[in-house]
């Protein structure tokens, strides 16, 4: 019998995700297969009922479903109960199990370049559910402090808040504060969707050299106006969607309990632009 795999929300037809698990079955020779499924927003429970019908064995869930679907878990992972919201579910005989990948999806880049972020000075843009989970796993590894800038201060206060939960040294900006002081930093993450239509970088990186790392997690266009700006100072530079695949590895990993084939999905993810 094959295992079956789905990418649920709304809306689902761009989803890059299931060219790059069928790459992946493919390049390992696994019976499997994965959709992308539309559950529009308050349908969720009658979707979850559909999959559970066809015994779904995994499924990725993303916009607007990652916090409601907590309500339907059966089990958490630690990852998932730290952040607060889910992306990745495992279906083991009607047991659902929750997991976010979002941050090793954000980790993994760092570890296939090697690059430090032990005792860093972090600036981060953005307090939404990603940012979240970026700061848990700057947290895990041990970054000196981070910086939130955010349009609204009182979220990016809250998420300061959070920071120092998790036992990370933190505090909170307007993003039109940075000014000029993106090169007191030794990591720069752009966790905002601005870039995703081509708009200026949400900071100026003046002052910025080779040895800033600079993160943009808006994977489409996949060299944003924030992305050029830092090349344009010979930067470290990390795609959004190195974090994509990153993701994705971990949930291939979560259901199949075997390395991911990492240069198969990336060929196929990049093909995908």
């Amino acid at each position: 019998m094959g295992k079956s795999f789905a990418v649920i929300g709304d809306p689902i037809d761009h989803s890059l995700s299931p060219n790059i698990h069928s790459a992946a079955f493919r390049e390992l020779d696994l019976d499997s297969s994965y959709i992308a499924f539309r559950i529009p927003k308050g349908e969720l429970a009658g979707g979850l009922e559909g999959l559970k019908k066809i015994k779904i064995d995994g499924f990725n869930v993303t916009i607007p479903h990652k916090i409601e679907m907590m309500k339907y878990l059966d089990r958490i992972d630690e990852s998932c109960s730290v952040i607060g919201a889910v992306n990745t579910v495992s279906n083991k005989e009607g047991i659902f199990k929750g997991y976010n990948t979002d941050m090793d999806g954000f980790l993994e880049p760092f570890k296939e370049k090697k690059l430090n972020i032990a005792n860093t000075k972090v600036l981060l843009l953005g307090a939404g559910g990603a940012a979240r989970a970026i700061v848990a796993g700057f947290a895990k590894e041990k970054a000196g402090s981070v910086t939130i800038a955010n349009r609204t201060l009182e979220n990016a206060k809250s998420l300061s808040e959070f920071s120092k939960k998790v036992g990370l040294n933190s505090n909170a900006i307007k993003i039109e504060d940075v000014n000029d002081s993106a090169k007191d930093y030794d990591i720069i993450v752009n966790a905002t969707s601005v870039g995703l239509r081509n708009e200026p970088s949400p900071i100026s990186l003046d002052g910025i050299n080779e040895k800033t790392i600079v993160y943009d997690i808006v994977y489409m266009p996949m060299n944003t106006d924030f992305i050029k700006k830092a090349k344009d100072n010979d930067s470290i530079v990390i795609f959004g969607y190195e974090m994509l695949l990153g993701q994705a590895v971990r949930s291939f990993e979560i259901w199949h309990n075997m390395e991911a084939p990492y240069n198969a999905m990336k060929k196929a993810l990049l093909g995908g632009f």
